[in-house]
């Protein structure tokens, strides 16, 4: 019988997080824990693992609705833009679209006529300038977009209001702030490639 490595187990049996202070960074190279007493780096633990799980749960509902959809992430996002567009009376141009997906005109033009020829999209004259066109989502599409992940995602906002304001802020800030320790911003090893 071959010999088979066994994971590591902490003391419930249960396998590490990856996102385990103590289990990422034993030694302390990458996490000051000054002034840190161990209960704070369980909990500190627990509120990582919270945000993996968070996260996996977005992941889930994207990858659902992608597959009830029957379409690719960029087709989703620009249906979102212009589902958003329709709700605050913006009129979703290609150049719009094309600016908030951050894709080139080529590309937004491919993604509208795969969006057209699927039924998800209609283009139209833009009102004030014959020359230009503007893009909207057909009501079926809509009403599909709306029951499903539209649903799913607005139930964040039930978890939001369980919270006092000054929660919100807390929350606020605690997420601002690990979004700018996290920002790619200035690092060299993480740039794009030329």
């Amino acid at each position: 019988m071959a010999n088979i490595e066994q994971e590591p187990r902490d003391q419930a049996g249960e396998p590490p997080s990856l996102y385990s202070v103590l289990g990422a960074d034993p030694r302390g190279e990458l996490v000051d824990r000054r002034g840190l007493s161990h209960e704070d780096l369980v909990q500190i633990d627990e509120l990582m693992a919270a945000l993996v799980a968070l996260r996996g749960a977005e992941k889930t509902l994207a990858e659902a609705s992608m597959r009830y959809m029957k379409l690719g992430e960029t087709d989703m996002r620009a249906l979102h833009f212009l589902i958003v567009c329709e709700n605050t009376g913006t009129l979703a141009t290609p150049s719009s679209i094309a600016r908030s997906l951050g894709i080139s005109s080529a590309s937004t033009t491919k993604l509208l006529d795969r969006l057209e020829r699927a039924g998800h999209v209609r283009r139209e004259r833009h009102p004030s300038d014959r020359r230009a066109l503007v893009v909207g989502v057909e009501p079926a599409t809509r009403a599909a977009a709306m029951r499903t992940l539209g649903a799913q995602q607005a139930r964040r906002v039930n978890a939001a209001r369980r919270l006092d304001p000054e929660q919100r802020e807390i929350v606020i800030g605690f997420l601002e702030d690990m979004t700018a320790e996290i920002s790619m911003d200035g690092v060299d090893w993480g740039a794009a490639p030329a």
